[in-house]
């Protein structure tokens, strides 16, 4: 324990951002304010790990600020008109419409139009609750003690690439994590109880809206997805952590045992993959590795990396159907492309299912295209040797599905090594 203690104080002064950055941030944002509220009517709030003192150390800082409309018709317009009047406005397109303001070298204002409820049920977007979050965390967490451990769960998830909620991550969202260090006490009671669960699922009720036993009735079914249901505590009907993925859950559940069987510094680290070292070991296993590249038209940011994901997935499950992968890695670069690699081994052979034996015409032409044929079932199948490589099946692939391609927003796919 005295380790892993030296460890974590260690990190916590690495992850925690530079008090002149932090002034910085909060003069320009001051004077950012008292310009905005001249120009609109509307009530504005600062939302985010920001204001809810949880902001741990970036190469980029981004300040939520929520512009909250009394009414929801076309609030994205109604912010986007009074915004003409500043400079280096970027307008991104997502469920609803927000903006990004470049303020500083490595640091930008959001601006995200909400509306003012009263209600949660009123809430017509996820946005519309983060005032209450940042409400109920202001309230709920006053220990610095555990504002630390937050900051070191957010560290640890960023790190092992488990942060975020976006569709190519299916991760822990900040609110998730701020909720989940509060509710277990600290850091290291949060990652000590992911690391012994071998439950189906873990259900977190902070505030108790809901009867033990009800929960799973009382929730929408597409809401208990997830491996963890953290009822929202302040809205009933929502799990905030929906978008989890069982992938990322025990991925994330691993590093999480890793760490306390041999805690160090490097966790917190974001590891540089070594592609080479890689590759050679690869090549000694008689495995074939290829490095990928893709390209999107979409827009930067979870829409474009949630593209590209979605094309990964795909072009994994083709890759599968004539090869056995033994490691794979997706890196989306927060723009228009992402790379990602894979390592496989040929399958001997494959079975293709054919027509049906009454089916005489299909089954002819099913007989000219294949060579080693037989019955089962009452249908033609046939054996297919795999003697092509991954690299020459990629490149098939694609002269093949230009227009699966195209319908999956992928403009271009490079084999890079």
């Amino acid at each position: 324990m005295k380790k892993i203690d030296l460890i974590l104080k260690k990190v916590l002064e690495e992850v925690e951002p530079e008090k002149e950055k932090v002034v910085e941030i909060e003069k320009k944002l001051k004077a950012f304010l008292e310009q905005l509220k001249k120009k609109i009517n509307a009530e504005i709030f600062v939302g985010g790990s920001f204001a809810k003192k949880t902001l741990i150390k970036k190469d980029k800082y981004d300040i939520d600020i929520f512009i909250r409309f009394l009414k929801g018709e076309k609030i994205s317009e109604k912010l986007e008109k009074v915004l003409k009047n500043f400079k280096h406005v970027e307008k991104v397109h997502g469920s609803r419409d927000y903006f990004k303001i470049k303020t500083g070298e490595d640091f930008y204002f959001e601006l995200v139009p909400v509306l003012k409820v009263k209600n949660p049920k009123q809430a017509e977007n996820i946005t519309d609750l983060s005032y209450s979050h940042v409400k109920y965390i202001n309230k709920k967490i006053k220990s610095q003690k555990v504002l630390k451990d937050i900051k070191l769960a957010k560290a640890f998830c960023y790190a092992r690439q488990c942060y975020g909620a976006e569709s190519y991550i299916k991760g822990f969202s900040g609110y998730s994590l701020e909720l989940l260090v509060y509710y277990y006490g600290s850091f290291l009671k949060f990652i000590s109880a992911i690391a012994k669960f071998k439950e189906e699922k873990i259900i977190i009720d902070l505030e108790k809206l809901h009867k033990k036993s009800r929960i799973m009735m009382d929730l929408n079914s597409s809401k208990l997805e997830s491996p963890i249901i953290l009822i929202d505590p302040t809205y009933k009907q929502r799990n905030a952590l929906a978008c989890l993925s069982k992938e990322t859950f025990f991925k994330f559940q691993k590093e999480c045992k890793e760490f306390l069987n041999n805690p160090s510094e490097k966790f917190f680290e974001i590891e540089q993959i070594n592609l080479e070292k890689i590759k050679k070991e690869a090549l000694k296993k008689k495995q074939e590795f290829l490095l990928i590249e893709t390209k999107t038209n979409k827009q930067s940011g979870d829409i474009a990396g949630t593209k590209l994901f979605k094309f990964y997935n795909h072009f994994s499950e083709e890759i599968s159907k004539y090869f056995g992968i033994k490691k794979k890695e997706f890196n989306y670069n927060d723009k228009q492309s992402a790379k990602y690699f894979f390592i496989v081994k040929p399958k001997k052979e494959i079975l293709i299912s054919g027509p049906f034996v009454k089916d005489k015409k299909n089954v002819l032409a099913f007989k000219k295209v294949h060579k080693n044929v037989f019955v089962k079932n009452k249908r033609f199948f046939a054996r297919q040797k795999i003697d092509f490589s991954l690299k020459k099946f990629v490149d098939s692939w694609v002269k093949k599905n230009k227009k699966k391609m195209n319908e999956m927003s992928v403009i271009e796919l490079n084999v890079l090594g």
